[in-house]
């Protein structure tokens, strides 16, 4: 098999290629990382790459592999190459949060995601970019090379995951972990043309350390392909002891869900968010033509949208308060963060902003009793140009970000699933994609949807060369 299109296969063929030894793991890891070498200094997509490491764990699961019978059990992704952001801490990896500060910064623990990733057979390529601290929706800290779009260099592959939407988009990896407080994963899948979920609150562990934003943030999967998603999000899912939310095991699995058959379901859309307003007439045509296609689908189609008014002071209020949770000194943080930490708000004002968001969180949830799922845009506006918002003031750039990702803080506030899907290209050949959005604990609802307008139309992959 050619390396490029070995690159480009799907996380859960390369699996499968792996256990019937059609490709070894150590054959894997060294297209993924010959391709790094060569194209992460044209994209910026990986902070750090740990090539020693994925090598010698490869070789010796190649080694394991060989007296294995094809009747024995192995993980399920046993020898995959997998990226994990650099705000998830890998034992023995450095984590930076985005700050050249911290480059040296060696983790001494494996977030609750990586373990279990670890135990699934992931071999682990190495750290991608992301926003310092995470705190932006596109992939610029100061001190490492931005994040670019493979789609179109000129342009970001957004935030604060844009680093393992690139590498995934480019075929730099087969499949990434990323964050979403507020579009994180979902905005760079639109923007690279992926899938990415958000997982619903309590889905996915924050283990050891916990959650630090009142269970605004989750961590989930980008990949090319909705199974790829799903067996991911399967993979990452569970709960551990101590956990302040979590929600039972899926039955059946988000992987199986992927080939479940659907009923008709009651869906409804909109291309506007109020109080932001209309999207961009591209971003409007995305959620038409997904219309269009869950019509043919044979799904019930109606105009609607929850009212998100008062969200969006108070959930800037504790999204803002992230800067200071990080415990980063302010000498180290970009103009943009120094800012926010001092706009850092009193502990009664934080308890009032989580109250209100919990107050329109209810009337947000409670739209769902009518409808199964909702069609918005992800992003309000195709993705920006690199630097594009580089010479603005704090206030413009913070009410700039409020309006492109507006379609997407509701979802953290209220903790439902939602999933960014491809839909179409821009006029600068860039994906813009639209994001449908389920009730409380349904991903498999969503994931059995997404696979049906996967399947009924399928979005080109980039041949990244």
């Amino acid at each position: 098999m050619d390396s490029v299109d070995v690159a480009f296969t799907p996380a859960l063929e390369l699996a499968k290629s792996i256990r019937d030894r059609e490709v070894s793991p150590l054959e894997l890891v060294n297209v993924y990382l010959e391709r790094i070498d060569r194209l992460n200094p044209k994209l910026g997509s990986y902070f750090t790459v740990t090539a020693d490491r994925a090598q010698a764990l490869a070789k010796a699961q190649t080694e394991q592999l060989a007296g294995f019978n094809k009747s024995e059990e192995l993980p399920p992704f046993f020898g995959v190459p997998i990226a994990i952001k650099d705000l998830t801490p890998v034992t023995g990896i450095p984590c930076t949060y985005g700050t050249q500060a911290l480059i040296d910064n060696i983790s001494a623990y494996d977030e609750s995601v990586v373990w279990r990733i670890k135990a699934a057979g992931f071999n682990i390529l190495g750290k991608t970019a992301t926003s310092q601290i995470g705190s932006l929706p596109y992939t610029e800290p100061p001190g490492f090379r931005p994040a670019r779009n493979p789609w179109n260099r000129d342009y970001t592959p957004g935030g604060s995951s844009g680093g393992s939407a690139a590498a995934v988009a480019a075929g730099l990896c087969a499949i990434a972990q990323g964050s979403d407080g507020g579009g994180s994963v979902r905005g760079p899948a639109s923007c690279c043309g992926l899938v990415g979920i958000k997982p619903s609150r309590g889905r996915v562990s924050w283990a050891p350390v916990g959650d630090y934003l009142s269970g605004i943030s989750a961590n989930g999967p980008l990949a090319r392909t909705v199974a790829d998603a799903a067996a991911l999000l399967d993979v990452m899912s569970g709960y551990t002891t101590g956990d302040p939310y979590w929600l039972p095991d899926p039955n059946p699995t988000f992987l199986e869900s992927a080939s479940q058959k659907l009923g008709k379901l009651r869906i409804a859309f909109s291309t506007s968010v109020f109080p932001v307003g209309e999207a961009a007439d591209v971003c409007q045509q995305a959620v038409l033509d997904t219309v269009k296609l869950l019509t043919d689908l044979g799904h019930d189609l109606e105009p609607g949208c929850p009212d998100f008014t008062g969200l969006i002071e108070p959930f800037t209020a504790i999204w803002q308060t992230g800067a200071a949770a990080s415990g980063i000194p302010a000498s180290v943080l970009q103009p943009m963060n120094r800012w926010l930490l001092e706009r850092s708000i009193s502990a009664g004002e934080y308890l009032r902003a989580v109250h209100q968001i919990q107050v329109v969180s209810r009337r947000i949830v409670g739209f769902f009793e009518k409808f199964d799922v909702l069609v918005l845009p992800t992003y309000m506006h195709s993705p920006i140009q690199i630097g594009e918002w580089a010479d603005l003031s704090c206030e413009e750039t913070l009410a700039n970000i409020i309006n492109w990702i507006a379609p997407c803080p509701p979802f953290n506030a209220s903790g439902q699933p939602a999933i960014a899907l491809p839909a179409i290209l821009d006029s600068n050949g860039l994906p813009v994609g639209i994001q449908i959005i389920g009730r409380p604990a349904a991903e498999a609802t969503l994931i059995a949807l997404a696979a049906q307008m996967e399947a009924a139309k399928p979005f080109p992959v980039l041949d990244f060369k």
